[in-house]
């Protein structure tokens, strides 16, 4: 009763991020519930609010703070007692963010997060700001008994940590640490956990999935995972996100290729196809080396869809250079693709870099990129009308309408399908045909 008592705050909890982030949020929240105490639907009415923050660039560094200074204005007008900050942003900003966000009560760093409901305990009975942080987080966390964000049908299984490459415009690396490799004997006992949690759908992520083992001495790493990942009973599709180019290679193309529950999709982060920008970039890829590698991935496997990631503005990059990268994109036709502006993150060497571009021009260039983009995505769409698709369920509302992805969908990144007449439950699979498209998106009916 008295340890019932101690835990009875009730906890509001602020997910932020990136999947990676996410998956610690789940954690986060497992502890949190697991020590006792109540988790609010509305952390404006909770006790004590965490804020799980991502700082990878400057929006989303604005984002979080955003999100702690709107707890700290609810804590003021006393409906709220307390404010920890959690993640990516007090570990890249330590106790500086306590100056910059006034009124947080603890920051809690990346090396501190299985410790999250003793911290609570000690911030409710503390006075001051406290911040709990290590030096460098250079352990591999285990990331089993997690409280899902996502739908039970699908979820995020971590298989490293760090990173070691060296791109000169991320704060990954000083962040996250070094590269680490979970044990494949900790990651197939998680990913059989969530399967029998009732995942069908296991989205594999890291810094670089591609480097999986390489620090275990593990050659071909990834492929030997994902035929062991391919053994679980009920698990149905196994998608590859955060795959370095310079890390794809024939072993694990045929992988892919022979595959039955690894689904052909491929996320593969370019940045930019200019080689004199990938040098300054630190990047270890040319543009013949990326242009074969696409070549490869299609002829390898016909009905492979790529996603990337695309950086514009980057220090010194010119019109030429810009319309290199523009014209790659019209010869690649990626299925779906992300773009940004460069941003000066501090303790990044681009940072400090001479022939910074405006950021008038960088808007302008991510217009055209994606207004380019967005011609090849609703063409491809359209040649999909009239053509069968099978779809996960992911939701469906209270007329009949789903929403749902086909393989070539991630979750929360890409678009969707927009299932007509949807009799099927979330989680389940289901045969259609595509009868339109609403801008990204499709819209298919259930046959």
């Amino acid at each position: 009763m008295a340890k019932k008592k101690q835990n009875s705050a009730i906890i509001g909890f602020v997910a932020l991020g990136c999947p990676k982030n996410i998956i610690d949020s789940e954690k986060m929240l497992a502890e949190i519930a697991q020590a006792g105490f109540l988790i609010a639907q509305d952390p404006q009415s909770a006790d004590v609010v965490v804020v799980n923050t991502c700082g990878f660039i400057a929006p989303a560094k604005a984002e979080a703070l955003e999100a702690i200074r709107h707890a700290v204005h609810c804590k003021l007008n006393g409906t709220v007692k307390k404010v920890i900050v959690a993640g990516c942003l007090p570990e890249r900003l330590g106790r500086q963010l306590f100056e910059q966000a006034d009124g947080i009560d603890a920051i809690v760093g990346l090396g501190q997060r299985d410790n999250i409901a003793q911290i609570i305990r000690k911030t409710i009975h503390s006075n001051r700001s406290v911040a709990f942080l290590d030096q460098s987080p250079q352990t591999i966390s285990d990331d089993r008994a997690r409280l899902l964000i996502t739908p039970s049908h699908w979820a995020y299984l971590r298989i490293s940590e760090g990173c070691n490459h060296k791109c000169s415009f991320c704060t990954i690396p000083a962040i996250r640490g070094s590269f680490r490799s979970k044990p494949e004997k900790l990651v197939l006992a998680e990913a059989a956990e969530l399967v029998s949690a009732g995942a069908v759908e296991l989205n594999i992520i890291a810094q670089d999935t591609t480097c999986y083992g390489r620090d275990l001495k593990i050659k071909n790493g990834l492929s030997k995972l994902l035929k062991k990942l391919e053994k679980i009973e009920g698990l149905k599709w196994i998608r590859l996100m955060y795959l370095c180019p310079a890390g794809i290679d024939q072993k694990l193309i045929e992988t892919i290729a022979a595959s039955e529950k690894v689904v052909h999709y491929l996320d593969v982060p370019i940045q930019h196809v200019n080689n004199e920008i990938l040098k300054a970039m630190h990047r270890t890829d040319t543009k013949d080396r990326l242009q074969r590698l696409i070549e490869n991935l299609r002829s390898a496997i016909p009905d492979c869809l790529l996603r990337t990631t695309i950086i514009v503005g980057f220090p010194s990059e010119t019109d030429r250079q810009f319309n290199e990268l523009l014209g790659f994109i019209e010869w690649a036709q990626f299925d779906a693709l992300g773009c940004f502006k460069f941003y000066r993150e501090s303790g990044t060497g681009a940072a400090d870099m001479s022939a910074q571009v405006p950021d008038r021009v960088k808007q302008q260039r991510l217009d055209e990129l994606m207004l380019t983009q967005q011609k090849i995505a609703f063409a491809k769409n359209k040649s999909r009308i009239g053509g069968k698709l099978t779809c996960l369920v992911d939701s469906v509302d209270n007329k009949s309408t789903g929403r749902g992805r086909f393989y070539g969908q991630a979750p929360d990144i890409d678009s969707i399908c927009i299932i007509q007449n949807c009799s099927a439950n979330p989680g389940q699979f289901i045969d259609t045909k595509v009868v339109g498209t609403k801008d990204y998106d499709l819209l298919v009916q259930q046959i």
